[in-house]
């Protein structure tokens, strides 16, 4: 037998419930739940996929200004560990927004994407339209769907 608590209903009293025990349960049979576990597991991985992220057109290009500038910035005396440093510690705070609210760095991945894009700078100089441009193309190729 079944009993239902009172203190729903301001009591504290086990009272008979008009149920059987476990009568609101379906019976699941092996083969459902194996369906059930199948679509789940699906379900998941298009949600991953969904996740990750592809830069948009204009984040591109953003972005391809942000590497521009930060080679100016190199050119004009600013230290690789300043500015990498910069970076790393604006990621931290990136992180505490939403995903929708970012821009460019919606995750690890753009985020080492990003920050080896401005090591590039310092550690390989070019000029800024060099650089604006290698990162505009790899860019772009992330991109293409995977």
């Amino acid at each position: 037998m079944c009993f239902v608590y009172d203190e729903d209903i301001g009591g504290d009293e086990r009272i008979p419930a008009k149920v059987a025990p476990h009568s609101w349960r379906l019976r699941v049979t092996r083969e459902v739940r194996c369906i059930a576990m199948s679509v789940g597991v699906a379900a998941w991985f298009f949600a991953l996929a969904s996740f990750a992220s592809r830069p948009t057109m204009e984040e591109c290009f953003e972005g391809s200004d942000f590497i521009g500038n930060a080679a100016l910035s190199r050119d004009a005396g600013i230290a690789s560990g300043a500015f990498l440093g910069r970076m790393e510690d604006d990621f931290i705070a990136i992180r505490a927004f939403p995903n929708e609210l970012r821009w460019f760095v919606h995750d690890a991945e753009d985020e080492s994407f990003l920050l080896r894009s401005a090591r590039e700078v310092f550690e390989h100089p070019e000029a800024p339209d060099a650089h604006r441009s290698a990162f505009l193309r790899a860019c772009v190729e992330r991109m293409a769907p995977r």
